[in-house]
């Protein structure tokens, strides 16, 4: 039979998982919430909407024109710890990907890219708070 102390320990690392997953799935959303904010940055930095409006160059975010586009992205918590960042404009795809007739002007990619340090650096301290809690207890 092990020791006391031997029991709790391995009682509290039996229930670490769920804990750790709670914490992360908290900032993962938040992290989604990052790239979420830096893409509808992108888009809406020194554009102009309406009649001036003049298209963004290939390869680079696009420009505002109805606001449709960065007020359609969104940040779904879909499992504990996957977050999905979409965005609701129909013409989403062919401006992040480009199309036959036209070059990508990505805007997801880049802020995802843009914002990766932050989300890894955050992820991993909320790693570390909830194992210390757990352990604290």
């Amino acid at each position: 039979m092990p020791p006391p102390m031997a029991s709790k320990f391995s009682a509290k690392l039996r229930t670490l998982r769920a804990e750790i997953v709670r914490d992360v799935s908290k900032e993962m959303y938040a992290a989604g919430s990052l790239v979420a904010t830096e893409a509808q940055i992108s888009i809406t930095a020194g554009s102009v909407s309406g009649k001036n409006h003049v298209a963004s160059a290939p390869n680079t975010a696009p420009n505002n024109d109805t606001a449709t586009l960065a007020n359609g992205i969104e940040v779904v918590q879909v499992a504990p710890l996957r977050v999905l960042i979409q965005s609701t404009a129909p013409y989403s795809a062919a401006l992040e990907f480009g199309t036959s007739k036209m070059a990508p002007r990505p805007f997801m990619a880049p802020a995802a890219d843009k914002t990766r340090p932050e989300i890894e650096r955050r992820l991993g301290s909320a790693v570390a708070r909830a194992t210390r809690r757990h352990f604290k207890e």
